[in-house]
């Protein structure tokens, strides 16, 4: 198969982790961010990543992502070993298949809400009315429409989030990627975005939430708790 070629999403393995490591050169000694890490994880699971800072928890999301590149061992993602994708390659994998969410939701100040989250559209190539569609669906999906015109800083957290959570899936992506999402929110507003997330996993989608709050993933089906970039347990 051509590295670039699409596969479309199986069952179980649906990402594979395959003794992966991540080693970060530094002037004061290499950082060992992964340690041999293997886990399978099929589609439509919400599984969830608990560990303390440090703990390789990001590095994980950001290898699948494609953000990183692992030092050693596969990541296999439909079929497809990204890790030995070309950089255009990747770039599309990540445009298309991904949907990142951060702890701190990063719009823009200066867009209303439906901008920041038309701004994952700019460069796909569909009909201008089929981009506002999609942006009107992410937008009901994450029950934010009603605040569509408004600027980040009239939201709630948990509104801003919400508005994240939207632009991370109006290009549909297979996989949603959330890096401490609720870091920043009280529990009341936590525990909906937890809700959220779990109702986006159930449509289909593979969704992995990173958290170092074991009350934050109390809800979630699956966690793979790691330690200095081992995985120390999963509850599979």
């Amino acid at each position: 198969m051509a590295e670039d070629t699409a596969r479309r999403p199986g069952a179980d393995g649906y990402i594979t982790l395959d003794n992966v490591a991540k080693v970060y050169q530094r002037p004061e000694g290499p950082l060992h961010a992964l340690r041999g890490v293997s886990v399978r994880i099929s589609q439509g699971e919400l599984v969830g990543l608990q560990g303390p800072s440090g703990s390789g928890k990001s590095t994980l999301l950001n290898v699948v992502g494609g953000l990183d590149r692992p030092t050693e061992g596969r990541v296999v993602v439909e079929a497809t070993d990204i890790s030995r994708l070309s950089s255009d390659a990747l770039a599309l994998y990540r445009r298309e298949k991904i949907g990142f969410v951060f702890q701190d939701a990063r719009l823009i100040l200066t867009l209303t809400v439906y901008e920041n989250v038309m701004i994952p559209l700019i460069p796909v190539s569909v009909p201008e009315v089929e981009k506002r569609q999609r942006v009107s669906n992410a937008l009901e999906e994450c029950n934010i429409a009603h605040r569509a015109e408004h600027l980040p800083g009239e939201l709630s957290g948990g509104e801003q989030q919400r508005t994240a959570i939207a632009r991370a899936i109006v290009n549909d992506p297979h996989i949603v990627l959330a890096d401490e999402p609720t870091g920043e929110l009280d529990p009341e507003n936590a525990l909906r975005i937890i809700e959220l997330l779990a109702g986006l996993a159930e449509q289909g989608r593979t969704v992995l939430v990173a958290s170092h709050d074991a009350s934050t993933l109390a809800a979630v089906p699956r966690l793979l708790r790691l330690r200095e970039g081992e995985l120390q347990e999963d509850d599979e």
